[in-house]
């Protein structure tokens, strides 16, 4: 019995290239061709094949490593096939140059789960791996439709809308249908009516938000004692009479001052695998309106140059015109992060969904008198529960923590709102 050793092949100009992927482990029987490694270049990746038939008898390389030309990956224990092809050598340089694919995200697959699938991986090119990680698919649970059950990404599609919401088809609106094994009108009467249209345009929306985005929501409660003093006490300074402003302004002015301090939260990821952000210089906060039709989001424009008055007649314009249907569809986009506020109808803590393309959105409840202990002794104060939910793929949990904090002064003794009346 022989042993044969199986190193990195000419990769051309590459040195030091990360291995992302061992497809076989010790123990396992090769064939000739069967994929060994993926490595990966800033350009491109690419798998590294075997040459040679047998059983691995010594696995060299881990997940992480670096390597160039001449490194060892495995020793085989018997040699099956005692020549090299070289007819059927493959020029890792050339598929280098040809294959171009995106770099990976900073959370890759563990080592471990790597040296789990490497015992019962299915055949597939890097770039159906990587579109499988980047979905949370396991491939080994994938059936390939080409030679030998290689699987490609068309197979990864079909897997992912077979078990979950296909998100290319929940894009382009089109959501699997599950049949009811009864009828509801099986068990008692029915009405049967048209979703709102408004509804229907949206649902798509949240869906996609909800199945691409992963959301993260902390709770906590700001002191609003100072500002519900200060908004009772707003008059008229020629009449006299008392000036009506909902609290939602001054909450929207107390926010874009927190955003001028964490600017992640004004920014947008149209595709994670560019790795670039874009970061908005403008505020324009969206506000969530409850009208007979269904949520509608119409933008706050430059809500960091306004005082509370104009902020306040503008609120009541667009919710009007939400309520009507007559909002410009473009008052619908571009805005920096969205309120969703349930205060005027009741209930606390709750998890809202991000507003996609924006990386934050800020729940409101309704505000409570509380017995607050402060300074040795149980106070009145006036608390607003705020629920906030990040997009964790730009914002950690750090981050909007010390966001929430710096809220809920602006919200409190800091006046952030006041200084624009």
């Amino acid at each position: 019995m022989s042993e044969t050793e199986i190193k990195v092949p000419n990769i051309g100009d590459f040195k030091d290239v990360e291995v992302i992927e061992v497809l076989v482990s010790e123990g396992q029987t090769l064939k000739k061709n069967d994929p060994l490694i993926t490595i990966e270049s800033d350009k491109s990746s690419v798998e590294i094949p075997s040459n040679f038939e047998g059983k691995i008898k010594s696995l060299k390389i881990k997940v992480g490593d670096k390597v160039s030309e001449g490194d060892l990956i495995i020793i085989l224990e018997e040699r099956i096939a005692a020549k090299k092809n070289a007819e059927e050598k493959p020029n890792i340089e050339k598929e280098f140059k040809k294959i171009k694919v995106i770099k990976p995200e900073t959370e890759q697959t563990s080592i471990n789960q790597v040296k789990n699938l490497s015992n019962e991986i299915a055949s597939a090119s890097p770039k159906a791996r990587k579109f499988a990680r980047e979905l949370g698919v396991d491939i080994t649970q994938v059936i390939g439709s080409e030679k030998d059950g290689r699987v490609v990404e068309e197979d990864i599609k079909r897997f992912v809308s077979s078990t979950t919401k296909n998100i290319h088809e929940i894009k382009e609106g089109k959501i699997n249908k599950i049949k009811n094994e009864f009828e509801h009108s099986d068990f008692g009467e029915i009405e049967i009516k048209d979703i709102p249209r408004v509804k229907k345009l949206s649902s798509n929306y949240l869906t996609n938000s909800w199945s691409t985005i992963p959301h993260v929501t902390n709770h906590d409660e700001a002191d609003i004692t100072e500002m519900e003093n200060f908004r009772s006490s707003l008059t008229d300074m020629y009449t006299g009479e008392k000036i009506k402003i909902t609290p939602l302004v001054f909450i929207i002015k107390a926010l874009v001052a927190s955003l001028k301090k964490f600017p992640s939260f004004n920014s947008s990821i149209d595709e994670i695998e560019s790795g670039k952000m874009t970061l908005k210089k403008y505020f324009h906060i969206g506000i969530a309106v409850d009208t007979p039709n269904g949520l509608m989001v119409p933008k706050i424009r430059n809500a960091d140059n306004k005082k509370i008055s104009l902020l306040s007649k503008e609120l009541k314009e667009v919710s009007e015109l939400c309520r009507n249907l007559k909002i410009d569809k473009k008052e619908l986009f571009g805005g920096s992060m969205t309120i969703t506020s349930l205060g005027g109808i009741g209930g606390s803590f709750f998890t809202p969904i991000i507003n996609f393309p924006e990386v934050a959105i800020l729940g409101v409840g309704k505000s409570q008198k509380k017995q607050i202990f402060i300074n040795g002794k149980f106070q009145t104060r006036t608390m607003l529960p705020i629920s906030l939910s990040y997009d964790h793929r730009i914002i950690d949990g750090a981050e909007a923590a010390r966001f929430n904090n710096d809220l809920k002064e602006n919200l409190g003794k800091n006046f952030a709102y006041k200084l624009a009346v």
